[in-house]
């Protein structure tokens, strides 16, 4: 397995068999272009097997910290730890990005996801609720 930070429009597109949905590359590129973003995609055989990604988020009276946005292994996979091994290569980017802590929402019934970030070392934080507002005219 080979873990690195994609930096390409090609790269990212190459592993949207992992996303919910296709890439666009106008989205990719602006995603590259912001500095706060960055994926990092683990390879087996030299094929994208999964990815995580974070979003830096800097406030003035708490400085930056990392939230883990999302992350998918292929099913193919799975149980390699191919998850953990993406969770801490992100959290090794945002302890070089001086960033304070690092963070991922995570439904409480999602035992593979919690499973995956405890074993990287995260712990709970406590119950929140997550509320969206959604403004493509969607209920």
């Amino acid at each position: 397995m080979e873990i690195r930070r994609a930096t390409t429009v090609d790269e990212i597109a190459a592993a949207q068999h992992l996303y919910d949905g296709p890439s666009r590359r106008e989205w990719a590129e602006r995603f590259l272009a912001s500095d706060g973003h960055l994926m990092v995609i683990a390879y087996v055989d030299g094929v994208p097997a999964g990815f995580v990604s974070g979003i830096e988020m800097l406030h003035p009276d708490k400085g930056a910290e990392m939230c883990l946005y999302e992350l998918s292994v292929d099913a193919s996979c799975r149980r390699r730890g191919i998850g953990r091994a993406l969770t801490e290569a992100l959290a090794a980017v945002a302890r070089e990005r001086g960033c304070y802590d690092m963070w991922v929402g995570a439904d409480l019934d999602d035992e593979a996801a919690l499973a995956t970030y405890r074993s990287a070392g995260a712990g709970a934080d406590g119950t929140f609720a997550m509320l969206t507002w959604k403004f493509d005219g969607s209920a």
